[in-house]
């Protein structure tokens, strides 16, 4: 299984940025796509999860802000980032979990300018 992550970039405090997240090599069926981010000196830590039947989890300090979506067909997850913050700045992963195990994809830097 790969994972191809993209849509990283800088912005602006306030501003906007959608994520990507491609998977291929396997089947989609009951995987669940989350996001995490992990900034400089701290740990990662997850940003938010969606089942394949569309069931989400956000992390509250992005909870009305982001939102994160899929295409089964199409086999991708994105995440939209609405008025970002400078503590949104980290290294964002997706990772897919597939009967039991994580797929991890490259990270995308984020970087939000105040």
């Amino acid at each position: 299984v790969q994972l191809q992550a993209s849509g990283g970039g800088l912005v602006q405090a306030g501003g906007s940025l959608t994520l990507s997240c491609t998977a291929s090599g396997s089947s989609f069926i009951r995987t669940v796509m989350r996001w995490y981010r992990q900034a400089p000196g701290k740990e990662r830590e997850l940003v938010a999860s969606i089942t394949y039947g569309h069931e989400t989890i956000y992390a509250d300090s992005v909870k009305g802000r982001f939102t994160v979506s899929r295409d089964n067909l199409k086999k991708t997850a994105h995440l939209q980032m609405n008025n970002l913050k400078a503590d949104d700045t980290a290294v964002y992963y997706c990772d897919a979990r597939i009967g039991g195990i994580d797929y991890w994809g490259q990270g995308t830097q984020v970087t939000v300018s105040s």
